[in-house]
């Protein structure tokens, strides 16, 4: 037996020209998210970070296990424990404390033009830190036992509307993915059976916040695409 169906949910009736201006007007939001490494700690309204979380929680996911669970952190004393936690594991990735670095010559060289170090001070400055986790097991029943699948997949497609959601508010955002993250999940007190993917940071950026030419530049459309 097979659980009852409901209707599809009626999409806008729109003309081709409307959604043509719709599309349009979408990417064009999109195209000014930049990430930022300089944020103020200026205050964001949690409402803001549950409606991004729950935008989150509608991406397309294997078998509807919805395999993700989002920490959303305000505390400045789990802030503090993060960014410490993060910057011992940045130090070896950098090789900052003159040991040989974690990161092999080709992954420094393409880091450079972005500038990044083992120093992360916005883990700290910025009003939320949202850790991504992807649960390997659990199920929609959340049992802990039940085999998720496509989770990397479906948490990645989940935090793509978490990133652009928070844009939309009109936040900046960072995807800031120290390796490795088993901390992560010690600090906020979550299960084995979760991975920590990434932490979003989200805030506004700080006065005087730039962002590096390397970062500007984006593959065009004959690049990213082929129509068949």
């Amino acid at each position: 037996m097979t659980e009852s169906h409901h209707p599809y949910p009626a999409p806008p009736e729109l003309t081709d020209a409307e959604r043509i201006t719709r599309a349009r007007a979408a990417f064009e939001r999109l195209q000014t998210r930049r990430s930022c490494r300089n944020f103020a700690d200026t205050a964001v309204p949690r409402e803001v970070i549950e409606s991004a979380i729950r935008a989150a929680g509608t991406a397309p996911n294997g078998a509807n296990h919805q395999p993700w669970h989002f920490a959303a952190i305000s505390s400045p004393q789990t802030k503090r424990a993060i960014r410490e936690a993060a910057e011992a594991e940045e130090r070896k990735f950098y090789g900052a404390d003159g040991d040989t670095p974690r990161a092999g010559e080709e992954w420094l060289d393409a880091l450079a033009p972005i500038g990044t170090d083992a120093s992360k001070p916005f883990l700290e400055i910025a009003p939320w830190l949202i850790v991504c986790f992807a649960q390997r097991k659990g199920g929609i029943a959340e049992d802990g036992e039940t085999q998720n699948y496509y989770v990397n997949e479906s948490v990645g497609m989940a935090c793509g509307l978490l990133v652009a959601t928070l844009h939309e508010a009109g936040l900046a955002t960072l995807t800031h993915t120290p390796s490795p993250m088993g901390f992560l999940r010690e600090i906020c007190g979550r299960p084995a059976t979760e991975k920590p993917l990434m932490i979003v940071v989200a805030g506004h950026a700080a006065k005087g916040a730039t962002v590096p030419n390397h970062a500007i530049r984006k593959k065009p459309l004959n690049v990213i695409s082929s129509w068949l």
